[in-house]
């Protein structure tokens, strides 16, 4: 199939552009947005729009290649005979100022830019030319950042006025319309620096896989993203419907949340309620799947801090308000899951805690009052529970005959109240104390035997020595 006949198809079927509308093109010179420009100037008739010109946007990077860039775009607006729309920008400096790598600014300023190009160019649509390739690529560099089902949808054909008309082509249906044509494009030099990852991709990860798993990879991933989306769009639906018996209610940028209702939606779901009850709560920022499953995972009394944002379930509720909002007196709390072997990092409290098995032969360094330390392995499966106290906390510390409670151990340790809330305790599935971190390890769980087989137990500070 042709590229023209491939847009057309494109546009028709998510209605990309409607009959009467004003289309605008972003053109950076390089080989899919002019290709796109000439599809789109081709098949106005067909399609029922108007081209209403291009808009093109110098990022100030690459000295007098960005300028050149910039003279050919407007030569290519006259040769199709519609107005451009051009401004630029010095990107690194404004990478600076935000305190954002430079495709990140990059990506902002374009984006700002290009809605005001709208403005001007009185367009409804604006046209970008991202092809099927960019959307494996997209899937690639999201799922190996851990992305869920919204993240893997990768790009969209349609983000508000944005539109995407190529997001079916490939960029070898691109190259040949160009030969096909005999048209010109620039070659932007920075799309070959391996040192950014989408660029690896692309030049290293993509052809790897199509030369030795399999040839058409990049439909196949472009066909993952399309499922992924369409998945995610779906689930979204539920939650949104299910969430009218998981939230109470909401009062300005407090949001109350029903926490036995929340543990009888399926856990897909509740993320995705939580999800949007963060992002609703003014000041919050972004949270990601450690911060959701965490709120799922509190108990009652307990409390958690993310970023721009205070969550703590008080008796059957779930609370979240910004983070500025949290009340004195409110618990401060959190708890997490530590496979054996495995580590988790502890943010609110700035440590990371790991387990592995031992003998306990090898473990002659086990001071109880260190930061490394050997418990009895019998007896504790295969999951333990970094958390942080709470009332009624006690245990029989190491060395002394009877039970003492947490509070009085911590008192008479002379740990700063600061730090108490913050001080991790590793317990087991019983939630009974098997080492206060630093401090020392609960009698119960002391090794006897030299060949025992037993737990290591290591505690650091994040960014630092432990």
């Amino acid at each position: 199939m042709v590229l023209t006949d491939r847009v057309l198809r494109t546009i028709r079927r998510h209605d990309l552009i409607p009959r009467g509308s004003r289309v605008a093109v972003a053109v950076s010179g390089g080989p899919d947005s002019m290709a796109l420009a000439h599809v789109l100037d081709d098949l106005q008739r067909a399609g029922g729009y108007t081209l209403a010109g291009l808009a093109h946007f110098n990022h100030q990077l690459r000295g007098a290649a960005a300028e050149a860039d910039e003279r050919f775009c407007r030569g290519v607006a006259a040769a199709i005979g519609v107005p451009i729309d051009v401004e630029s920008a010095d990107v690194a400096a404004r990478a600076a100022e935000w305190g954002v790598s430079i495709e990140a600014a990059g990506s902002r300023a374009r984006h700002e830019f290009l809605e005001r190009a709208a403005r001007r160019l009185a367009a409804d649509r604006v046209a970008v030319g991202h092809t099927r390739n960019d959307q494996a690529e997209t899937f690639l560099l999201r799922l190996l950042r851990g992305a869920g089902p919204r993240g893997l949808g990768g790009i969209h054909p349609r983000a508000g006025a944005i539109v995407r008309p190529l997001l079916e082509a490939t960029r070898a249906d691109v190259m040949a319309f160009l030969a096909d044509r005999r048209l010109q494009w620039r070659d932007d030099v920075s799309n070959a620096d391996v040192a950014i990852p989408r660029n690896r991709i692309r030049h290293e990860l993509i052809p790897f896989l199509t030369e030795r798993f399999s040839p058409g990879v990049v439909d196949v991933l472009a066909r993952e993203a399309a499922l992924a989306r369409d998945e995610d769009a779906w689930l979204e639906t539920c939650a949104i419907e299910m969430a009218a018996s998981v939230v109470l209610d909401q009062e300005g940028t407090h949001i109350r949340l029903d926490a036995a209702a929340l543990q009888a939606v399926p856990v897909p779901l509740a993320r995705r309620i939580l999800r949007q009850a963060l992002a609703e709560v003014e000041g919050a920022g972004f949270a990601g799947f450690e911060h959701v499953d965490a709120v799922l995972g509190l108990e009652p009394d307990q409390a958690l801090d993310l970023p721009g944002v205070h969550v703590a379930r008080l008796g059957a509720e779930i609370i979240i308000r910004p983070a500025s909002a949290r009340q004195a007196g409110e618990p401060n709390g959190f708890a997490y899951s530590l496979s054996i072997p495995g580590e988790v990092e502890i943010v609110e409290a700035g440590w990371l805690i790991s387990a592995e098995r031992g003998v306990a032969g090898a473990g002659g360094r086990l001071d109880s009052r260190g930061h490394e330390v050997a418990v009895q392995a019998s007896g504790l499966g295969p999951e333990l529970t970094v958390r942080s106290r709470r009332p009624g906390d006690a245990l029989r510390p190491l060395g002394l005959g009877g039970r003492k409670k947490l509070q009085d151990l911590l008192v008479d340790r002379k740990v700063a109240r600061s730090e108490r809330d913050r001080l991790p305790l590793v317990v087991d599935r019983n939630d009974r104390i098997v080492w206060v971190v630093g401090q020392t390890v609960a009698e119960d769980f002391r090794v006897t035997e030299p060949a025992a087989s037993v737990i290591l137990l290591k505690a650091r500070r994040l960014g630092g020595l432990g």
